[in-house]
This record gives structure tokens, C-alpha cells and sequence, in this order.
């Protein structure tokens, strides 16, 4: 089905702009009519245009969306008329025309839940989940209600990530354009001026000169070959689940951000794992549902691995032991939970020790990293400046002896 970008005026006379599918120019009409537009204007959405807009609905947007839905559902507005109000609320013109789709799919019939699952880029398995079971409950509201506060916390987790890789990143391009710098100018002058004196070099200065002329010469290849190497990696993920599984594993495994980046996807799924369970999803369902939201290949397959044990019978604390998803104190907690038939507080509390356990991990993760990364950069450049001017102090030496 065609995508066509429209601009249409609503009944209080309010201009709108977005993208929907449609069969042709009538059923386009006929559509935005539905969810109370008038068309005004329209054109055919180019293909390369649609594929990178599609994704573009941000953890905030889809916030404020449940947000908005659950006021609206709270205070007895109908669904319908509640989405067409979200959808006039909405900058953002792609998710504009989304919540529409949604608008005409529910007017022809479907359920909230159908509606949200043709969109799986947006609205995920565990989302379309959850609002379904709110469906089959009459609690909506509710279901509205924690998938706002869940997101906005995913959010908050992705905005505590992005602090803790923004100052290294930052402080290691400064460095390395000082490098560069140092290399590609400043180096080469004093390789002409210390050959002109003579003087035997030492091997620190040896190897910076030979540093600075593949700088020089070479420059394009020290770009292309890592630019390549990245290519061909992704490409090999693309095409290979065994290179995506390495890779996961890699990243679970590496010295410093390994552990953090574990107790992160373990925060995700404890949270929503808990979100699934406490609004009536069976065990199995949630955990099978949450082997898509971990985003980690080895955790997944460490979920699917305790899914099967569950189904042959097996206690879930035992599953989880087995698999070595969880530490021995998240197992115990498990275990009490399901000992004392109040399973959805022990998971409630997993999900908040690893929320403190995560946010913890990366205040010290900031802390630490701050001054031991201005160090080691700061020993770099002294390298630097030492193997440059300790031959031309020496060279003046001379001369002045």
C-alpha cells in the first residue's frame, strides 16, 4: 500500500502535516475524514524517505503518548476520540500519521492491541502485550499508567549511559585532533631541524618520526581499513547469528563497561518481566516476550534456555540458577517469592535492586573514569612532547657548549 505525505486542516481549523498509507487519492480522503481531517494537499512519499523517518519516534514521544492515553482512558474519554486527540498533540508528523492508522484500524473494527501490532518498529511485543492484557481486565488506565513510568525510566537509564560515554568521547577527540595536529605538522618541522644538526636520535623520537610520516603518507588508509573492518563486522552480524551471538558476548565480557552493560539488560528485563507478571501475563508469555527486549543474544538465549525448563516443570528460581542468568541473591529472592506465593513483589523488588544497583554502577563508573582517562591521555601527550623536544633541548646544549 502507498505512502502519501498529506496537509489537512482539522475541524477547529488547525493545519496538520504527516504520512499515511493509503490505496489512492479517494481512500486518502476517506481516511483522514475518519479521523477528523479535511485534505488539503498530498504527494506520493518516496521510498528512501519513508525508510529513515519510519524509526524515528523517540522513548520521550512514546511516553508522553501512553501519558496522554492514560489521562484521557482515566477520565472516561472513548479510545477513539482520546487517540484522535494524541494524535493532534504530536509534532512529530510520522507518528502523526501512526496514531491515524491506529484511529482508522480501531473505527474498523480491530482492538487497540491488533491495531499497535502493525507497527512493531514502534510498539514492541512486550508493549502490544501489556495492552492487550489490559484489554482482556478493563484496566487500561493502569496499563497506561506503568508503561509511562516504565519508559520514561529506560529513558532515564539510556540518558545515564550516554553521560557516562559522552566525556570520554569528547575528552578522546580533543586528544586525538591534538595528536593529529602534532603529528602532521609540528613533528615534521623538528625532523628537519634535527637533521640538519646531525644529532643521533633516540629510539622514543624514532618512533614517533615513524608515527608521524605514516600520519602524513597514509592518513586515508589509517581511516579506511577500521571503516572497512566495521563494514564487514556489521555486514557479518547482518548475515551470521553466530558473529551477532560473539559479539553480544564480547560485550558482556569486556573489562570495565561488561558488567555494567549486564546489570543494565538485567534491569530492563526485570522491570518489564515484573510489568508482565503483575498485570496477569502468564510466567512463560513473559518471559518469551522478553527475550526481544533484552537486545543481547546471550541473555536472550540464556531466557529461552529457562523457558524451556519452566515449561518441562522446573521451578523458575531453579531455571534462572541453572542458566546463571541471575546472581545467588536474585535466585533467593525468587525463591521466597514463589515459597510465599507473592511473586510479583519479589520481582517488583528485583526490578528495584537492579534500578539502584544500575544507577550506582555508573555514578562510580563516572567518578572513576573522569580522572583516570585525563591521566593516561595526559602520560600520552608528555610522550608526545617529550620524544619531540628532548632532542632539540639536547641539540641546543650542544650548541651552546
Amino acid at each position: 500500500m502507498p505512502t502519501y505525505i498529506y496537509k489537512a486542516m482539522d475541524q477547529a481549523g488547525k493545519s496538520a502535516r504527516g504520512q499515511i498509507e493509503a490505496l489512492n487519492d479517494v481512500d486518502l480522503e476517506l481516511r483522514l475524514k475518519r479521523i477528523g481531517l479535511d485534505l488539503v494537499t498530498f504527494r506520493p512519499a518516496a521510498m528512501h524517505t519513508y525508510f529513515f523517518r519510519r524509526h524515528r519516534v523517540s522513548l520521550q514521544e512514546l511516553a508522553m503518548f501512553c501519558f496522554q492515553m492514560e489521562q484521557l482512558t482515566a477520565a472516561g474519554v472513548p479510545l477513539l476520540a482520546g487517540l484522535m486527540d494524541v494524535r493532534s498533540s504530536t509534532s512529530n508528523p510520522h507518528f502523526q500519521a501512526v496514531i491515524g492508522a491506529l484511529v482508522t484500524s480501531v473505527e474498523g473494527g480491530k482492538l487497540l492491541s491488533q491495531a499497535l501490532a502493525e507497527y512493531p518498529h514502534i510498539f514492541n511485543r512486550v508493549f502490544v502485550s501489556l495492552v492487550r492484557a489490559g484489554e482482556q481486565t478493563g484496566h487500561i488506565p493502569e496499563i497506561f499508567q506503568h508503561l509511562t513510568s516504565t519508559l520514561k525510566w529506560q529513558d532515564e537509564l539510556m540518558a545515564h549511559t550516554k553521560k557516562l560515554l559522552a566525556y570520554p568521547l569528547f575528552v578522546l577527540v580533543v586528544v586525538l585532533g591534538a595528536t593529529v595536529f602534532l603529528m602532521a605538522y609540528l613533528v615534521p618541522q623538528m625532523v628537519t631541524f634535527l637533521g640538519n644538526m646531525g644529532q643521533e636520535l633516540p629510539l622514543q623520537t624514532r618512533m614517533i618520526i615513524a608515527i608521524s610520516h605514516a600520519v602524513v603518507n597514509y592518513w586515508w588508509l589509517m581511516i579506511a581499513i577500521p571503516a572497512v573492518l566495521v563494514l564487514l563486522l556489521i555486514a557479518a552480524m547482518g548475515f551470521s547469528p553466530q558473529m551477532r551471538y560473539r559479539v553480544d558476548w564480547v560485550k558482556l565480557h569486556l573489562p570495565v563497561t561488561g558488567n555494567i552493560l549486564n546489570k543494565i539488560i538485567l534491569a530492563r528485563f526485570s522491570r518489564y518481566f515484573a510489568l508482565m507478571y503483575q498485570t496477569g501475563i502468564p510466567v512463560l508469555d513473559g518471559i518469551r516476550h522478553c527475550e526481544g527486549v533484552v537486545g543481547n543474544h546471550v541473555i536472550a538465549e540464556a531466557l529461552n534456555q529457562a523457558w524451556q525448563q519452566i515449561s518441562a516443570g522446573t521451578s523458575m528460581s531453579d531455571s534462572f540458577r541453572n542458566v546463571a542468568l541471575f546472581p545467588p541473591l536474585v535466585v533467593r529472592m525468587i525463591r521466597v517469592g514463589e515459597q510465599t506465593g507473592g511473586l510479583d513483589r519479589a520481582l517488583l523488588n528485583i526490578s528495584y535492586f537492579y534500578d539502584r544497583d544500575v544507577n550506582e554502577s555508573i555514578e562510580k563508573m563516572l567518578n572513576m573514569i573522569e580522572p583516570v582517562l585525563t591521566v593516561v591521555l595526559g602520560v600520552i601527550l608528555a610522550f608526545i612532547m617529550f620524544a619531540v623536544l628532548g632532542p632539540v633541548y639536547d641539540a641546543f646544549g650542544q650548541l651552546g657548549i
